[in-house]
């Protein structure tokens, strides 16, 4: 992403904070795993959308009008001493002259001239209830210029989380973040073809997790949007299963969910087939079903539909194979409003994709299911979970399905950004016995 790029969204905040607004970002913090390890640092998914700066304990200032300069950026001070044991620090000179920023400070000034930015400010702006520290912080500067009133000081009247008007605008991807999530979705795509030809009963569930994380590193995506599934068998059921230490089985399926992160954009595919590169008759007979309902859910997403479109359109195809299949009785309407399907399917068909996983954006908006747009990025990915109850069929019992793609809604469609990891089950089943 570049440093334009970054500016162009600022300019954008800018204007929908108004005049007599101020708003407040902060950076992420590091976080101890044991002792004096510390997880891998990931910076906070808004404060790289705005700034692109990597460093934790950060602060950014958006102050629209300002003579000064309306990006503020409060960071680390360089020190080599700590840059010899833990890397290379921007500093407030780096700050200004790689990130951009229109003025930076170190962080030991905060508490100083805080104050001075929030004075005169009718609006303040920040992710209000997300950190308690935080929020104690930010209403200790603001009564600080409470304090001052007799003196001229006008404290802000009206305090709004920030997201309120930042996750309306990461939701809407411009050019360069399809660039990168159509990467990330293609290199993911082709680590799930690899694991096709790589599965045959006996190889372990993390065998192929490893595969799936060396392919991504070796492509330029080191780090991945979520923890892996590799699910066989009757594992599959759990929808967030993660242990990843069992043996793949003859005759069972793999549920594998994985996805990369490509500088700082999630792709999230789910592929589902059988150890042994073959599908058993009722393996076929659900995976059709569930795909089918993916393919009808695909068909709505598309600019002006609702969000709960694919969802619905999904439940509707699923249902109706429930009942052909033994499973349900009844009228399909009156089964779906009676969620009678919850037990073999009971997660929504998709959620937001972009620099989250499960990415930013409401799903209503007053109260009606919000429609869709040029730019909005989706998943899609119904499933069946069969559990071994006696409503279940014995072939069918410990059967779990899910396929998911990464859907960019586009002004006369939409894009199947992950098209590129096979989904037909005779275009798997060619691909494993390659």
């Amino acid at each position: 992403m570049t440093m334009a790029e970054y500016g162009r969204r600022r300019r954008a905040l800018l204007k929908a904070i108004g005049a007599d607004g101020l708003a407040i970002l902060p950076a992420a913090h590091e976080t101890i795993r044991n002792r004096d390890v510390h997880y891998p640092f990931r910076q906070a998914s808004d404060f790289t959308y705005l700034t692109g700066f990597p460093e934790p304990e950060a602060l950014a200032v958006f102050a629209p009008g300002r003579k000064k300069g309306e990006f503020i950026l409060f960071c680390r001070p360089r020190d080599p001493e700590r840059e010899q044991w833990d890397g290379y620090r921007a500093g407030v000179e780096g700050a200004t002259a790689t990130y951009k920023a229109d003025e930076a400070h170190p962080l030991s000034e905060l508490d100083a001239l805080m104050p001075g930015l929030i004075d005169g400010r009718a609006r303040l702006l920040f992710p209000i209830g997300a950190d308690a520290a935080f929020d104690a912080r930010v209403f200790g500067w603001v009564n600080q210029v409470r304090a001052n009133v007799r003196k001229g000081a006008l404290p802000p009247e009206t305090f709004v989380t920030i997201e309120a008007l930042l996750h309306e605008q990461r939701l809407r991807k411009g050019e360069a973040e399809v660039k990168l999530m159509r990467r990330a979705a293609r290199i993911s795509a082709a680590g799930h073809r690899g694991l096709m030809r790589l599965c045959r009963p006996g190889r372990g569930e993390a065998e192929l997790e490893t595969e799936f994380l060396r392919h991504c590193a070796a492509a330029g995506a080191r780090f991945q949007a979520y923890p892996p599934i590799v699910a066989g068998g009757a594992r599959a059921c759990v929808l967030h299963y993660v242990d990843n230490c069992a043996t793949l089985k003859d005759g069972d399926l793999v549920l594998v969910d994985a996805g990369c992160e490509l500088h700082g954009y999630a792709s999230d595919i789910t592929r589902t087939f059988p150890v042994n590169g073959r599908f058993s008759p009722p393996q076929r007979e659900l995976y059709e079903l569930v795909l089918a309902a993916q393919l009808a859910a695909i068909a709505k997403a598309r600019p002006g539909n609702r969000w709960i479109e694919p969802h619905e359109a999904a439940l509707k195809v699923l249902t109706k194979g429930l009942i052909r299949l033994g499973i349900l009785e009844g009228k399909t309407a009156k089964l779906i409003k009676d969620e009678a399907y919850k037990p073999y399917y009971m997660h929504r068909t998709g959620h937001w994709l972009g620099m989250d996983v499960h990415d930013v954006g409401h799903y209503k908006e007053r109260g009606e299911w919000r429609r869709l747009e040029p730019g909005m990025v989706l998943t899609v990915e119904p499933g069946l979970y069969m559990p071994a109850t006696e409503a279940v069929p014995a072939p069918y019992q410990g059967i779990g399905i899910r396929i998911e793609d990464d859907v960019l809604i586009t002004p006369d469609g939409n894009e199947i950004l992950s098209a590129a990891a096979p989904k037909d089950p005779e275009a798997i089943e060619a691909l494993m016995a390659s």
